[in-house]
């Protein structure tokens, strides 16, 4: 990888957190029960699969039973998603990682344990969705792999949303990847974890590939020149 841990360093931040964008709000422990039981009447699996394929990989904060290497088609993964606090500011917006429609994405399918799957998805929920109303929203998707085909639970792009950015060059991509930081840290941080730990299971994300290039570049000549945010 032409980025690398070193390159993150120089730019790792963290920002204020300036809270909800005005029109929309926090969802409520109510909100997340409902979104869970709704999914639920839609399918209710007898193993509940979840799949991953951007910070889900490398940051789960869930327990998994099993995980196989799986294909969505008709998805693919694009920083698509706009986001004004977090991993970015009002001033300066970062790119988040979303399900967009078209192409195929390969990724890693996680089942969870057996037992309270309405609890499981509220907690993918409460990770997964930030403003109210959402950009990225759950939907059952169908996933391939070596050992079969099956429904699993991802987060795709609103495209309705408001935090809908759509397709990017990917120079501009990488710029904003570049520079946006929140109070979680930097946006360049999110995306070195998630396209380092795509490697360590041998994915390898054409569009990311040239994205952490451009980055790596964008971000060494701002150093020369001491052009940082």
């Amino acid at each position: 990888m032409h980025l690398t841990a070193e390159l993150i360093a120089l730019i790792e931040r963290k920002e204020p957190d300036p809270g909800p964008e005005a029109g929309t709000a926090e969802h409520t422990a109510g909100d997340f029960a409902s979104m869970a039981d709704a999914m639920l009447a839609q399918h209710d699996p007898e193993h509940l699969w979840v799949f991953a394929y951007g910070s889900l990989i490398w940051n789960p904060e869930f327990e998994t039973v099993e995980q196989r290497r799986a294909v969505a088609a008709g998805w693919h993964r694009s920083f698509c998603l706009k986001l004004t606090r977090w991993r970015g500011t009002r001033e300066l917006p970062a790119l988040m990682l979303a399900l967009d429609r078209g192409g195929s994405c390969v990724g890693i399918a996680y089942r969870l344990p057996p037992g309270d799957k309405q609890g499981q998805i509220v907690r993918l929920l409460e990770r997964e969705i930030d403003a109210n109303p959402p950009t990225n929203v759950p939907r059952w998707i169908d996933v391939s792999t070596d050992e079969g085909r099956f429904k699993a639970l991802a987060f795709i792009a609103l495209r309705s949303g408001g935090a809908y950015a759509g397709k990017r060059p990917l120079s501009e991509v990488a710029s904003v990847l570049s520079q946006a930081a929140g109070h979680w840290g930097s946006a360049a941080q999110y995306a070195f974890n998630t396209i380092n730990k795509l490697e360590e299971h041998g994915i390898r994300d054409r569009n990311l590939w040239q994205i952490q290039k451009l980055m790596a570049a964008e971000i060494q000549a701002r150093q020369r020149s001491r052009r940082f945010p």
